[in-house]
């Protein structure tokens, strides 16, 4: 009974990330940096978590996603939400920018307007998006370079 159960459940969660949605994915998201992304939608819209690692930092950043498909594409949907990150930079970073500074954490508010495609008959998702941000504190201020290519399997 247990095996039989556990075929049926293996058999609808392959189904489910072959088709053209999906209920969660795991990735990652390239520029500034590269980045580990996890999104898992909760009806129509999407939590979407990003851990940025590139030579200057850290980055993490959480976004609430309001999706809708776009018609006559199937798999493809916009995107668009609000966020909020917490970046700690290094030292590079500060004398670079910054000299004489030595600052901590930055956190700030994000937006994000995106794409979302989800191909029909393999576990993969792509999306592309742009995501400016404001950061609080000194020298913070904002920022329209965020964003990227996420690449995803879905399951």
């Amino acid at each position: 009974m247990a095996s039989l159960i556990l075929a049926a459940c293996t058999t609808f969660a392959s189904a489910q990330s072959k088709g053209s949605s999906y209920k969660t994915a795991l990735g990652v998201k390239f520029y500034p940096g590269a980045g580990i992304t996890l999104k898992h939608f909760v009806d129509k819209n999407a939590l979407e978590g990003i851990a940025y690692f590139w030579r200057d930092g850290v980055r993490i950043t959480g976004l609430y996603e309001f999706h809708g498909n776009i018609n006559g594409a199937p798999g493809l949907k916009w995107y668009v939400g609000p966020g909020a990150h917490v970046g700690f930079w290094n030292n590079r970073y500060w004398d670079r920018y910054y000299p004489g500074y030595r600052g901590g954490a930055l956190i700030g508010i994000d937006g994000v307007l995106g794409l979302d495609y989800k191909f029909n008959g393999a576990p993969i998702n792509m999306s592309i998006d742009w995501q400016p941000s404001f950061e609080f504190g000194d020298y913070g201020g904002f920022s329209g370079n965020w964003g990227g290519i996420a690449l995803r399997y879905t399951f």
